[in-house]
């Protein structure tokens, strides 16, 4: 690997540049979490591109993700898949996972889904970190 890059969990580089590995996506590491920063429209070609990155990211022992929203401009319930994927599998693997949302529309559909409940989402990177780290139950769906 060349410098300013590590191996996530497998055969995934993550770039320590802003620069997306999608154009939907953006990975970066902060506080010792890594941070996947969604962009743009999440929706069923969005979460196609995302979905391998996410698995990377999650498969691995103990990971300690989060998952930010707020450059989101449309999340459909292709995005939702995505969360609940992310969460099972930072669950099984005994991680962490935190959530950082702004959006008005977004909020609301965590909220209608029960996902807000499960997956407390913050405003900001910094107010994830300072959560405690999550714990539960692995949810199936």
């Amino acid at each position: 690997m060349q410098g300013g890059e590590e191996s996530v969990g497998g055969d995934v580089d993550v770039h320590h540049d802003p620069a997306p590995l999608t154009r939907h996506l953006r990975i970066h590491r902060d506080g010792g979490h890594l941070v996947l920063e969604f962009h743009g429209e999440i929706d069923v070609v969005a979460a196609s591109e995302i979905t391998p990155f996410l698995d990377s990211a999650t498969g691995r022992p103990a990971p300690r993700v989060v998952i930010d929203l707020r450059p989101v401009e449309f999340f459909d319930c292709s995005g939702l898949r995505l969360l609940f994927r992310a969460r099972r599998r930072v669950l099984a693997q005994g991680g962490t996972l935190h959530l950082v949302c702004t959006e008005p529309l977004t909020l609301r559909i965590l909220r209608i889904t029960g996902l807000s409940q499960v997956l407390p989402p913050s405003a900001s990177v910094a107010e994830a970190l300072s959560r405690p780290e999550a714990a539960g139950s692995v949810e199936t769906g």
